[in-house]
């Protein structure tokens, strides 16, 4: 196998783990360890007409290919750069008729430059396409089909002329996808948009609680420091998002990845018993709290249904139920709770209900810091969005303090230049100067307020959306 140089890290084995990265130096919170560009990406299929296929920028108006009329670009300079690895894919959508799916999409500009560049290491690689894990073998019945499914269609796609590789060939290239796809996101960072394959980072290994992050910023991706990493020491990150007991986590570790994860977060269960916290005093039976448990899984079934038919106030109902049943029975950290306060907080922002949601922000993220990594960046995200609604509600050094706080975060883990960063200090700014006006002179700051409000109503929070965070990883 052969092994790319890259200063800052070095390919190594893994105990149990197989390949990993460690750091050849040593590297401190949001220090920037490497940045990426895809070996090939493309855009969610559902947003082709809506995202610049270049540089994956939400676009009002967006140019389309001439040629294919499928392909769509901020402008010339994003179709001009995009023609080497679009050539044969506008040739083949033509010649083919229709536009296959995202995967097969993927496939196709992967062994497009594969044929361009033999399948050697390529600049700035650590390590090729070809080696990169596929997992195939431990595919399960259904995933095996939707596989042979997807490599019959890619076939029907695959323009004769170019280079026939081997069905062996062709399915490791969808496995790789499958398993070491990575969500690409918008330019605010906050839906996702397409996926790409990153052969460095594939080389990550996952920890839940990891010592670095990865964010999409500008067209590659980086993979930053969360705190002191130590010359010599394994570089990981995590597949998932932290908020589950261990078992939950493995379960899911398990079925998208097919390993078994033995960071020590799990194999102590380290906070699960926060996770499954319940009142002290005084403590319910077991029974009770079985039952609380149970009541919690069917409402959030019927909030994912009110949610899915646009029914907010129904939403908001049944969260305000479910918290007042939960109260005397589970603590502020426990996932159930969190999850109701997440979600009313969330509607009663978009609802414009600042008052009621920012008290319900200010607990979520009580909980949320006894539980995340102080430099995640979801909850990063988790604390602007509540800043924000406290500052909407006219708690104005609630509100700042929150923004304040979760600028620090992000600095972090998506660094100044990032767009949602650079909106944080405008924020973090504004709220400073109000809050000092707000100290010297509390009538005039109300009246002034007011009528900045009415003349010129504050951006509202997006519609929320029935699909969680953009995951890290892309899993179809």
């Amino acid at each position: 196998m052969t092994i790319g140089r890259m200063e800052n890290v070095e390919v190594f084995t893994s105990e149990g783990k197989g390949r990993g990265l460690k750091a050849t130096k040593e590297f401190w919170a949001a220090d920037v360890i490497f940045a990426e560009r895809a070996y090939s990406a493309v855009v969610f299929d559902s947003l082709v007409n809506f995202v610049c296929h270049t540089c994956f920028k939400r676009q009002e108006k967006l140019h389309r290919c001439g040629q294919c009329k499928f392909a769509h670009y901020c402008d010339r300079t994003c179709q001009k750069d995009a023609w080497l690895n679009h050539k044969n894919e506008c040739s083949a959508m033509k010649r083919y008729g229709k536009v296959p799916n995202e995967n097969i999409r993927l496939a196709a500009r992967i062994l497009w430059r594969v044929e361009r560049e033999g399948t050697g290491l390529t600049e700035g690689c650590l390590v090729a396409v070809d080696e990169l894990q596929n997992h195939v073998e431990h595919f399960g019945e259904e995933e095996q089909k939707e596989l042979w499914m997807d490599v019959d269609t890619f076939l029907q796609y695959w323009p004769p002329q170019s280079q026939q590789f081997s069905m062996q060939y062709i399915s490791h290239v969808f496995g790789v996808i499958n398993c070491n796809g990575f969500t690409l996101s918008d330019q605010r960072g906050l839906q996702a948009v397409g996926v790409g394959i990153f052969p460095n980072l594939g080389l990550v290994n996952h920890n839940c609680w990891p010592n670095c992050t990865v964010i999409f910023n500008n067209g590659k991706i980086e993979l930053r420091a969360l705190g002191k990493i130590s010359e010599g020491e394994e570089l990981t990150v995590s597949y998932i998002d932290f908020l589950n007991v261990s078992e939950e986590r493995k379960r899911q570790l398990k079925k998208q990845y097919y390993f078994d994860c033995t960071c020590e977060h799990c194999q102590k269960k380290l906070k699960d018993d926060l996770f499954l916290g319940v009142k002290d005093d005084p403590k319910p039976s077991q029974e009770v709290v079985k039952e609380m448990i149970q009541f919690s899984k069917d409402t959030l079934e019927k909030i994912d249904k009110a949610r899915s038919e646009g029914l907010y106030h129904e939403v908001v109902k049944l969260c305000r139920e479910c918290l007042q049943k939960q109260e005397p029975v589970f603590a502020d950290t426990n996932l159930y709770t969190l999850r109701m306060l997440s979600t009313v907080s969330e509607v009663l922002s978009y609802l414009q209900a600042f008052e009621e949601a920012s008290y319900y922000a200010r607990r979520m993220v009580d909980g949320y810091m006894k539980l995340y990594h102080p430099n995640n960046a979801q909850l990063g995200m988790a604390v602007m969005r509540a800043g924000l609604t406290n500052w909407h509600a006219g708690n104005i050094e609630v509100g700042h303090g929150m923004i304040c706080k979760a600028y620090a975060i992000l600095l972090v883990t998506h660094g100044p230049s990032h767009p949602i960063t650079k909106d944080l200090e405008a924020m973090r700014v504004q709220t400073e100067m109000e809050l000092r006006m707000f100290r010297q002179n509390e009538f005039m700051y109300h009246k002034m307020r007011e009528a900045a409000l009415s003349n010129q109503p504050m951006q509202v929070m997006a519609e929320p959306s029935n699909e969680p965070a953009p995951a890290l990883f892309h899993k179809k």
